[in-house]
């Protein structure tokens, strides 16, 4: 009777570690491709954890997120795709309190915003399509990376361009002596407004190579400040809430706005159209629009590197339902100007500003 119950008991135990083999073995034919793309993945990125634990748990959020991806993809006509960024081993939770959180609520001094009669392109004919990458006023895409410094990528990267407009040279400027030495914010976000203050209290910036990007905040180099390599003489604001006044703005030259990026987590491409409110958490740079099989679109150039996105663009709706346009990029535009010391506006670009090359 005793061997019986032993036997019976032997059976049972080799039973069950079958089951568990069986069940492992499953498990880890189905994680198996999903696994070697994480690594794959981290490879490219250069993502390295602090342990095994840590490992493991990204792994199982860079899973669900594949899992989600793939799920949203199979989804026929959408306008835009996801996929796998450097993103993909953070929750969605964590993507925001990391790379959402730049664009704090502007507050517009009387002595920089002009009202709407004072908008100086609103008569100014327009273009149907614009991309300001093409006439060479837009620098590569940079990377802000986990620092929430966009507040200053949008504003310098508008100076960037109109510089390049009014006076044909076209220069990477420093990020990094805004967000040391202009008081206009940290790396948990800031004002594009400040920015441009201090651009033009400063008399200009230096360069990008003299004064580089290191993701996070330091003590101002004040040697650098006099090293002028572009300058602008102040800052405007579009009329807000107005997708047709941002359209003449945008025409003219590339403009600095807030938006709502929490659902940008897994953008790579297509036009963007999903539901976003307008609060602003994000700063970017608006550098042209155009329209793709009858939808049209603005241009975003973003701080996220060339990874994310469309190369580091975003393609987004136009002319939406809602005043303040999706993701809220109509509520509060802003972009520099330049004025000579004579007090007219020059360029070395006329010909690509005039109507009859466009």
């Amino acid at each position: 009777m005793a061997f019986t119950f032993q036997f019976l008991l032997m059976s049972s135990f080799l039973v069950l570690l079958s089951l568990t083999l069986l069940f492992s073995s499953c498990n880890a034919r189905t994680d198996g491709p999903t696994m070697r793309m994480f690594e794959e993945w981290m490879s490219e990125h250069g993502r390295v954890y602090a342990n095994a634990e840590e490992k493991q748990r990204r792994y199982e959020i860079f899973k669900d997120n594949v899992k989600y991806i793939e799920e949203f993809n199979k989804v026929g006509r959408r306008s835009y795709t996801l996929g796998i960024t450097q993103f993909t081993d953070l929750t969605n939770e964590e993507f925001v309190d990391t790379y959402v959180i730049g664009d704090v609520t502007e507050e517009i001094p009387t002595t920089t915003e002009t009202s709407m009669s004072d908008f100086e392109y609103e008569n100014l004919p327009l273009r149907a399509a614009v991309d300001w990458r093409t006439k060479g006023a837009v620098t590569g895409v940079k990377n802000q990376l986990t620092c929430g410094s966009c507040w200053a990528f949008a504003a310098v990267a508008t100076v960037e361009s109109i510089y390049k407009i009014k006076k044909g040279v076209l220069k990477s400027l420093s990020e990094q002596q805004v967000l040391d030495c202009s008081g206009g914010g940290t790396c948990a976000g800031g004002s594009r407004n400040k920015a441009f203050n201090f651009i033009v209290a400063n008399k200009g910036l230096t360069t990008e190579a003299n004064y580089p990007y290191k993701g996070s905040k330091g003590v101002c180099d004040k040697n650098k400040l006099s090293d002028h390599a572009a300058y602008i003489t102040g800052y405007r604001s579009v009329p807000k809430n107005s997708e047709a006044e941002l359209m003449k703005a945008v025409n003219n030259q590339p403009v600095s706005v807030g938006v709502n990026a929490k659902p940008w987590h897994h953008y790579t491409g297509g036009i963007f159209n999903e539901a976003c409110g307008p609060n602003v958490t994000h700063g970017v740079a608006v550098v042209g629009y155009g329209e793709e099989s009858g939808k049209k679109y603005w241009i975003i150039k973003n701080s996220w590197g060339t990874k994310w996105g469309e190369s580091g663009y975003m393609r987004i709706a136009k002319n939406v339902a809602a005043k303040q346009g999706l993701c809220g990029l109509a509520t509060n535009p802003l972009y520099p100007y330049i004025i000579s010391s004579v007090g007219t506006e020059t360029s070395d670009m006329d010909s690509v500003m005039s109507v009859s090359s466009m």
